[in-house]
């Protein structure tokens, strides 16, 4: 008999929470067993086919908007790092990385790509993926939640 298994998708409140680790330790202390886990960004396209039952639901529209939030990554970064000289920044961008952190022109603690090339570029110099947002989960439940997840914490303190 094959095992039922199911999906576990941490949704962008829960990433913007930083909520991930503590929603996937409750999931294990549930008795459920992650099988497979993915970050991935959700496109609306994408979003629109994931969420296709709702097609005729006067919500679908709100929820494959607050799935997709993230338009413009780019742009959004690139703003909150403010202008690139740290005393200007000061002034006009007080609230920005640079304003921040930065000490001057040259030093201003991070990088942020300029346009779709750069950053697709800049990537694939340090990471073979791409750099994606949600995180999708596989799940199964366990036979008995309490001692499988005891027996496990216990074999983690002794190695």
């Amino acid at each position: 008999m094959e095992m039922e298994k199911t999906l576990a998708m941490v949704k962008p409140d829960g990433l913007r929470g930083n909520y991930t680790d503590r929603i996937k330790l409750a999931i294990l202390k549930s008795g459920f067993r992650i099988l497979k886990e993915r970050i991935m960004e959700l496109h609306e396209d994408r979003a629109s086919r994931f969420y296709a039952e709702h097609l005729s639901r006067s919500f679908l529209s709100s929820l494959v908007k607050y799935m997709t939030r993230n338009k413009n990554p780019i742009a959004d970064w690139r703003a909150m790092i403010g202008p690139t000289d740290a005393s200007k920044a000061k002034a006009t961008h007080p609230n920005s990385i640079t304003a921040m952190y930065g000490l001057d022109q040259r030093k201003i603690c991070v990088h942020g790509s300029d346009s779709l090339q750069s950053a697709k570029r800049e990537r694939s110099f340090f990471f073979d993926e791409e750099i994606v947002v949600y995180v999708h989960l596989e799940v199964y439940k366990r036979k008995n939640p309490a001692t499988t997840f005891r027996r496990r914490r216990r074999r983690r303190r002794r190695v």
